[in-house]
């Protein structure tokens, strides 16, 4: 899916999409910010694109709306999330967000939210959207610091329109990053191994 110029059918839909609920706790009161800041991924880490370089846009503060149709902040501690987004110069996109928590088992609940919201992102996507078709695959865990799992996700409307996303979720003590790659396709087009590879980077250089 374009970052640029296209509105897939993941995004049309994003306002369709329904959150999960959470039964996280509000971060510990006082906690100690960790020195820094988390590193995000470059350009040249990304899934490589067979005709097309990509390019990282800055580092920002916020939640990103290029993943909201399966994780939001809904539901969760208001805490200080930045992200980074990356696009192809033809319909590949890529975001990445991080958030620091107030600790490890914060961290640890954050993760599996997101995780159960990716998990059931098809069945909340078909439950809402009569239009769509929607399949989810589960593609395993990582044995990168405490552990990422990548996921990925299909949709295809009645109008034609499909598309491919790979997800994953990831934790190295209190940091807990998200990212997510797309483009027009289907789960043939899914560059797994090498997303792996993505998210395993994603996650070593948390901290």
């Amino acid at each position: 899916m374009s970052m640029r110029s296209r509105t897939s059918a993941l995004t049309a839909l994003a306002v369709a999409a329904l959150a999960a609920g959470s039964v996280l706790t509000a971060p510990t009161a006082g906690a100690a910010p960790r020195a820094g800041a988390p590193a995000f991924l470059s350009a040249s880490q990304l899934p490589p694109h067979p005709t097309s370089s990509w390019t990282a846009g800055p580092v920002a503060h916020g939640f990103p709306d290029a993943l909201g149709l399966c994780v939001g902040t809904e539901g969760v501690p208001a805490y200080d999330y930045r992200h980074r987004q990356f696009w192809t110069d033809l319909d590949t996109g890529a975001v990445q967000v991080t958030v620091v928590t107030g600790t490890a088992a914060q961290a640890k609940a954050l993760a599996k939210h997101y995780d159960d919201l990716i998990r059931t992102c098809a069945d909340r996507i078909e439950e809402s959207s009569p239009d769509v078709e929607a399949e989810g695959r589960d593609y395993g865990t990582l044995p990168v610091e405490e552990g990422a799992r990548v996921r990925g996700l299909h949709t295809e409307t009645s109008w034609g329109a499909t598309d491919i996303a790979l997800l994953s979720v990831g934790r190295d003590g209190r940091t807990v990053t998200v990212v997510k790659w797309g483009q027009m396709g289907d789960f043939h087009d899914a560059p797994v191994a090498a997303f792996k590879k993505t998210t395993s980077t994603a996650v070593a250089k948390l901290y």
